[in-house]
């Protein structure tokens, strides 16, 4: 239990990770405007638009910020070292 909280505590993402975050945000962002225009618009009320947009954006930030372990299933492979010839 101990390792699982220093590994999530740790913050540690590969790059198709940090990909799939960026696609998700996009989307997420993009969808939650146009949901959240569409009630305010429809209802009349820029305190329910700001409401919807702001519960969607936080909600966001759960799924988006914590590295989840299904965003580090790509691990980096790096190259070994090479010694160093004179």
């Amino acid at each position: 239990m101990a390792s699982f909280l220093q590994e999530f505590t740790e913050g540690k993402i590969d790059f198709v990770g940090q990909q799939q975050v960026e696609r998700l945000s996009r989307v997420w962002l993009i969808g939650s405007t146009i949901i959240s225009f569409i009630v305010g618009f429809a209802l009349q009320n820029m305190q329910l638009t700001f409401g919807v947009f702001g519960a969607s954006t936080l909600l966001l930030a759960l799924v988006a910020l914590p590295p989840w372990p299904f965003f580090n299933r790509h691990p980096t492979q790096w190259l070994p070292v090479r010694p160093k010839t004179d």
